[in-house]
């Protein structure tokens, strides 16, 4: 009886691992954990407890984030946790400097192969007062991507032909500049992106507390589902 246990259990968990969906997440600080992005060398804002800004902040374990403990929930596997911390959307950063060497659409190419992508951000080109620029949907020039709103139609127009088998989802933070809250989702229902807006997301010095963290990861999850 024990052989065939055994023998069950070897049989079914490859078989189980090959069913498990992937997830890849594009983000900012609030989706980093140091030592589990790509690429490594993105800035983290989470680290444990032992460094970084998280000591304002209760989060000091991976198990912590909202990414995690969707995968937990959900039975997900992480294809890659993309997220910069401080980046932004658009090619335009804090102090009006160039971040296109970490913004959004800089790094929308490296995702893997996921059956679901979560998009987070808009956070910090609202908070860096970067351009909002207008609505564009085709017939980018590299000018427009240095606004916010032609930068994220690029930046969906990008992954849902780059990734046609991923169910997208677009997750717009709570408390940001209403231009950039309305701008996410009149864009993606043009995509026919998923789109949900934050609520109720308790923050220590802006950024997920525990609480916050869980009650992201609830409301990700029935769309997921």
């Amino acid at each position: 009886m024990k052989k065939f246990t055994l023998l069950l259990l070897l049989v079914l968990l490859p078989l189980q691992m090959w069913g498990q969906k992937k997830i890849s997440i594009l983000g900012d600080s609030y989706s980093t954990y140091e030592g589990y992005m790509t690429p490594s060398t993105n800035l983290s804002w989470y680290a444990g407890e032992d460094g970084g800004p998280n000591k304002e902040n209760d989060v000091i374990s991976v198990e912590q984030t909202w990414w995690k403990q969707l995968i937990d929930k959900a039975g997900l596997k992480l294809e890659i946790n993309n997220s910069y911390s401080g980046s932004t959307v658009c090619y335009t950063g804090y102090d009006k400097k160039d971040y296109s060497d970490r913004a959004f659409i800089t790094r929308m190419n490296n995702l893997g192969n996921p059956d679901i992508i979560v998009i987070l951000g808009g956070t910090n080109d609202s908070w860096a007062n970067s351009p909002i620029g207008k609505v564009k949907y085709k017939k980018w020039k590299k000018a427009d991507l240095y606004s916010f709103c032609p930068a994220f139609c690029y930046m969906l127009n990008y992954i849902t032909k780059h990734y046609p088998n991923a169910t997208i989802i677009n997750v717009c933070n709570s408390e940001l500049k209403e231009e950039i809250t309305q701008a996410q989702a009149k864009i993606c229902k043009k995509y026919g992106v998923k789109h949900i807006l934050l609520k109720d997301v308790e923050k220590q010095w802006g950024h997920p507390s525990i609480a916050g963290m869980t009650s992201i990861c609830n409301q990700i999850l029935p769309l997921i589902q």
